[in-house]
Order: structure tokens, then C-alpha cells, then sequence
């Protein structure tokens, strides 16, 4: 997707625009401009989060449809335009995505600008970061057990929540050692109305620690995986969200509708590589997967570099910002065998600040 952003010295967020006519855009932009108000143009597909977020979204009928298709939410400060005065299909359209208002332009250009100039909307307080791996073993649920653990220990958030997105990774619980817990996992979870809150959920999964609970995925040999839904895994980010809460999601290599709804709600996608050159090159189609979801992308390279790469250097080949880049950490494989991950040190835990810290503020 190409964006267009303008520049304003407002500071605030801009107003997402998807319109497909040329004519329409550029009376958007006047009216943006005498608003003094920011854009952000975009082309379908935009991504939930980007929809979700913005405190503005101006839209005209050709794009409702993709809308539609997309599964996008109702939202407040949405606003349909048109060229000339709105018909049936324009109010037709407006009532399928939920639109407060329906202008047409250049008539309701002053209409326009009050929507403008309405205060954005507050952000919820709670955040969500997806991380991915390049290829196999390149530790991305170790990584995410890590930035769970180490964000619990220091209390980032009201509470912390653990998601499992890899149905054939074994489970996260195994992987914190507490596959013994009492609570549900993915396949006894049942979401009615697309809905559920996080008291709820937090009592219903099992506990990882003070703060920290997961929801992982099953591991009955006697059935294939079950499949995550799509739904399933909105509800459950909405309500950590809703609460102020750390969304951790683990999606490893997974692809698929569930992996890519963590994806497109995520704050902040990462990709961990290995320092190897099969790694890297994996590196490149994940990146360029996420990318296609996710605009806001960074990158963990992990040790050792048998061929003497740094992380730098990787980063540069990908076009991706490096959050950190730690050497190999040899006695982990043992402790994950024997008791399970702990509150991480060492390079682990330098890789889940550099994660954290961006979750509390900083760039990429």
C-alpha cells in the first residue's frame, strides 16, 4: 500500500483518507488544508489498527465495499463524501459501514472542515505487539515469552497477556513451564457475540506469574490442531486493549487469517532473524509479509554469525530499523528443557527491553 501524508505544524494525528476519485481527493486536500489538518492517503488494504485508529476516516462508495470485504468494525468518525449531492447509493453505502454523515463536495466543504477540526479521538490504553520469526528455530516464542515476563517483573502494564498464534509450536505453556496451570486454552475458548472481557479472560487462562496470563494453544494427539479464528483473536485483543493491558502475541512462522489479524492489530510487528545467511534470506519474504499488514516493523538479530554478519548490515539489507542485536545465550536451551523460561538476563533480556522500550514510547 503507498500513503500520502501532509504536513502540518498541528501535531495532530492526521485524518485517514480513502478515496478513489482524483477530483474528490483534491477537494479533500483543500478543505484539509483550510482545516489545517493532516492526511494520511491510503489505498485498500490498510490494515485494522490503521482503521481502528485514526481519529477520522473520510471515505467514498467504491471503497465501502472493500470495507465490507475487509471486516473492518464500526467505528465513530467515519465520514462517506461524495462528488455533487449524495444519492441513494451514497446513503446505501453509508448505512453498510456505519458512517455519521454523508457530504457531498464541494456544497458541504464547510461540514467537512468541523470534522476536521473535532479533537481526535483518545487512544485505548493498552498495546499489542506481534512477533514473528524468519525461518525455523530463529526463537520468536522464546522472544515473546521473554518481552512477557520481563513486562510483567517490571509492571509495564496493568496486566499482561500471552497469545499463542502457533497451533503447531508445542504450546507457550510448555514453554514457561506451567502446562500443568489450571485454565482454558485456545481450543476450549468459546467467544459469544464477538465479545469478551478482560476480568473474565484473565480469571479463565492460566497464570504465568503476578500479572502475566496464557492463552495457548492445545496439544491433543488425537486430533489435528484445531483452528484459531479470526474473531476469536479480535475479542480477545479488544479486551486487552480495553484494559490497559500488554498484548504479547506469538505467531513464529504461522501464517493464515489468525496470524494475520495479530499482525494488522499489533502496535509494533517484530521479526527475529538468526545471523545466518539462510535466515536472512527467510527474513526477506517474512518482512515483506508483515510489511503488506503492518507498516511499523523492527527487527531483532540473534547470534551467533558463523559468517561474521552484524546486525547493522542485516538491517540495512532488509530496510528494516534494528531494536537490538545480542549474541548467542548457550545455557538457555538448557534451562527451557528443564524448568522452563524464567524472567529473562542477559541477552534475551536486552532484546525484550529494546522491545519494550518502544512499546513505552520510543521509535524504532
Amino acid at each position: 500500500m503507498s500513503t500520502r501524508v501532509s504536513s502540518d505544524a498541528t501535531g495532530r494525528s492526521p485524518a485517514l483518507v480513502l478515496v478513489t476519485g482524483h477530483r474528490l481527493r483534491e477537494e479533500i486536500r483543500r478543505v484539509a488544508a483550510a482545516a489545517d489538518r493532516r492526511l494520511t492517503e491510503g489505498a485498500m488494504p490498510i490494515g485494522r489498527r490503521a482503521w481502528a485508529e485514526a481519529p477520522l476516516v473520510v471515505l467514498d462508495t467504491a471503497v465501502v465495499r472493500d470495507c465490507a470485504a475487509a471486516g473492518y468494525p464500526r467505528r465513530p468518525g467515519t465520514v462517506l463524501v461524495c462528488e455533487g449531492e449524495p444519492g441513494a447509493p451514497q446513503w446505501e453505502a453509508a448505512v453498510e459501514v456505519g458512517a455519521e454523515s454523508v457530504l457531498g463536495l464541494p456544497a458541504a466543504a464547510d461540514r467537512l472542515i468541523e470534522a476536521f477540526a473535532e479533537p481526535a479521538r483518545p487512544a485505548s490504553g493498552g498495546a499489542v505487539v506481534t512477533i514473528a520469526g524468519a525461518g525455523g528455530g530463529a526463537g520468536a516464542s522464546v522472544l515473546s515469552g521473554a518481552v512477557a515476563l520481563t513486562a510483567a517483573a517490571t509492571r509495564v502494564r496493568p496486566g499482561i497477556l500471552l497469545i499463542d498464534g502457533d497451533p503447531l509450536g508445542g504450546g507457550l505453556d510448555l514453554l514457561l513451564g506451567v502446562e500443568s496451570e489450571p485454565g482454558l486454552r485456545w481450543p476450549d475458548l468459546v467467544i459469544e457475540d464477538g465479545r469478551v472481557t478482560a476480568g473474565t479472560l484473565r480469571e479463565a487462562l492460566p497464570a504465568a506469574g503476578p500479572g502475566l496470563r496464557v492463552l495457548a494453544c492445545g496439544r491433543a494427539a488425537e486430533a489435528p490442531p484445531e483452528e484459531i479464528g479470526p474473531g476469536a483473536v479480535r475479542a480477545v485483543l479488544a479486551a486487552g486493549r480495553a484494559a490497559g493491558d500488554l498484548v504479547v502475541c506469538d505467531i513464529s512462522r504461522e501464517r493464515g487469517p489468525h496470524a494475520d489479524e495479530m499482525l494488522e492489530e499489533a502496535d509494533l510487528a517484530v521479526l527475529i532473524a538468526s545471523a545466518r545467511l539462510r535466515s536472512i534470506a527467510a527474513a526477506r519474504a517474512v518482512s515483506s509479509h508483515i510489511r503488506s499488514r503492518n507498516s511499523n516493523q523492527a527487527l531483532i538479530v540473534r547470534g551467533p554469525a558463523p559468517g561474521g554478519l552484524r546486525g547493522a548490515e542485516i538491517a540495512e539489507a532488509l530496510d528494516l530499523p534494528l531494536l537490538a542485536a545480542v549474541r548467542a545465550q548457550p545455557a538457555l536451551a538448557g534451562q527451557l528443557e528443564r524448568t522452563g523460561l524464567a524472567i529473562p538476563r542477559g541477552p534475551l533480556r536486552t532484546a525484550a527491553d529494546a522491545v519494550l522500550a518502544v512499546l513505552s514510547g520510543g521509535r524504532p
